[in-house]
């Protein structure tokens, strides 16, 4: 019995090892995913139908539709043969994708596990162009497809689940364990997730340039729309260390050091 028990746990450290060890396309960084990921992309389409059913997304024949799904084609399709010709289609083996507009003031786009994407028509001032959109909607898909949703809930649930499987979480503790898919941390002890989730914006950000320039889009934009993007807060940020984001300086000064490397990839369509 001892020596079945050993096995077992043994064939878990190396199945926790071999996930724990899982790199991120691109970056190359390597990235501790615990959860199963047909989980997160169950509780992803099961919070993104109830988004929708809450916040009505705008008609497939809006103009504002019909650019961001031009945009999120050209920038999965890319994605995905980058992914096949890498050996890491695993990364997007069960996505659907799926592209719509809110008609809602935020400055804001999102995109979870899955391949679920929403973009804000608050934001469309900001990029101004079709470019700009797609560095942001390639931020986004970066998110999904370096699967930072499952590290952030891996660690979150190691502060905040002691221990609990994923399942018993969710039926003991739904709303808690919602809130921490949906990323809303705190702050004061949790000071280390939010480190932790701006070296995720940072990478996200390399990758998005990485795939809005294999979808045809020039990654030279990114400065001037971050510049834009620092004119709209007005200065009412957070400080940095309190920020899930990095600060505008340093994003910009770090895309502007990342772009040599993005252009490589630059395909004008």
């Amino acid at each position: 019995m001892n020596r079945i028990l050993h096995r077992s746990l043994a064939s878990a450290g190396a199945l926790v090892l071999i996930v724990s060890c899982a790199k991120v396309p691109i970056t190359g960084r390597r990235q501790l995913n615990l959860l199963p990921e047909s989980q997160m992309m169950s509780m992803s389409l099961s919070q993104y139908q109830q988004f929708l059913s809450q916040t009505p997304p705008l008609p497939a024949s809006d103009a504002r539709v019909v650019m961001v799904r031009r945009i999120g084609k050209r920038l999965a399709d890319a994605a995905t043969q980058y992914l096949a010709e890498n050996n890491a289609s695993d990364r997007v083996a069960d996505f659907a994708w799926e592209f719509n507009v809110v008609d809602e003031p935020t400055v804001n786009a999102w995109c979870m596990p899955g391949g679920k994407v929403v973009v804000y028509t608050g934001i469309l001032p900001v990029t101004k162009d079709e470019a700009s959109l797609a560095l942001v909607m390639g931020h986004e898909i970066a998110h999904a497809i370096a699967r930072h949703g499952n590290e952030r809930m891996s660690q979150a649930m190691a502060v905040q689940g002691a221990g609990m499987t994923l399942d018993v979480m969710t039926s003991q503790k739904p709303t808690l364990t919602r809130d921490l898919f949906l990323q809303s941390f705190g702050i004061g002890s949790q000071l280390g997730l939010l480190a932790y989730s701006r070296n995720q914006e940072s990478e996200a950000d390399k990758m998005g340039l990485v795939f809005m320039a294999m979808g045809g889009y020039d990654p030279r934009v990114a400065p001037a729309f971050w510049q834009r993007m620092a004119a709209q807060s007005g200065g009412q940020k957070p400080p940095e260390l309190m920020s899930t984001h990095p600060s505008d300086e340093r994003r910009i000064a770090d895309l502007e050091a990342y772009m040599p490397e993005a252009l490589k990839y630059y395909k004008p369509q």
